[in-house]
């Protein structure tokens, strides 16, 4: 199957591809949504339902983790010490960069789907948590939607419509320039506690 024939079995499937990409965006998944952005410019979605969507499904999971984290603690993640590690650590940034963290922490593969619960066991208070996530959910969907959407424009006038394998090549490492750019920025945000704690202890 190759890729004309997949934006067209979106197309033929919108409303199971829009419940499928709500889910993913709960998860805040970032390539998958990458990915609806691209399809999104070849006309199998729409951008505007699309962001809409992209939108709604990132703060709503975000609000149920943030619930868990503020109902439940982390006590119950001992079992998964690597998991309640990097929830501890991640609270530890909200309560001193709680106004810019959610505006990034949907990127970094290693905290997204945890950041919810680090925010509830933090300090801040639901109300600003709320407030912030739902500026910063949107944010999210249109970059990541809008990034998609903007490299399928230019793919589509770059490459020969008959060259599906090249067009298929481009994307695959396009998305993968994309995962290893927030790799890296899950490096950066993860060594930001302990420039912090060294500051502490000097």
């Amino acid at each position: 199957m190759d890729l004309a024939q997949i934006l067209d079995l979106i197309r033929q499937n919108g409303s199971m591809a829009y419940g499928l990409i709500f889910g993913y965006a709960v998860s805040n998944s970032l390539l998958f949504v990458l990915f609806a952005g691209y399809a999104a410019s070849h006309g199998a979605l729409d951008w505007g339902s699309l962001v809409l969507l992209c939108w709604s499904g990132s703060f709503f999971g975000d609000m149920v983790r943030f619930w868990i984290g503020r109902r439940f603690g982390i006590q119950w993640l001992e079992r998964f010490p690597r998991v309640h590690r990097s929830v501890k650590t991640t609270a530890r940034l909200v309560d001193r960069h709680y106004g810019w963290l959610p505006f990034i922490h949907r990127f970094p593969n290693g905290i997204r789907n945890i950041a919810g619960i680090a925010y509830g066991i933090s300090g801040i208070s639901s109300s600003t948590f709320h407030a912030i996530n739902f500026i910063a959910a949107g944010v999210w969907a249109v970059v990541v939607v809008s990034t998609g959407y903007a490299f399928g424009q230019f793919s589509e006038k770059a490459l020969n419509d008959a060259a599906s394998g090249a067009s298929i090549g481009a994307l695959v490492a396009f998305m993968a320039l994309f995962w290893l750019l927030t790799k890296r920025l899950e490096r950066a945000v993860e060594q930001a506690p302990v420039a912090h704690q060294k500051g502490k202890s000097s």
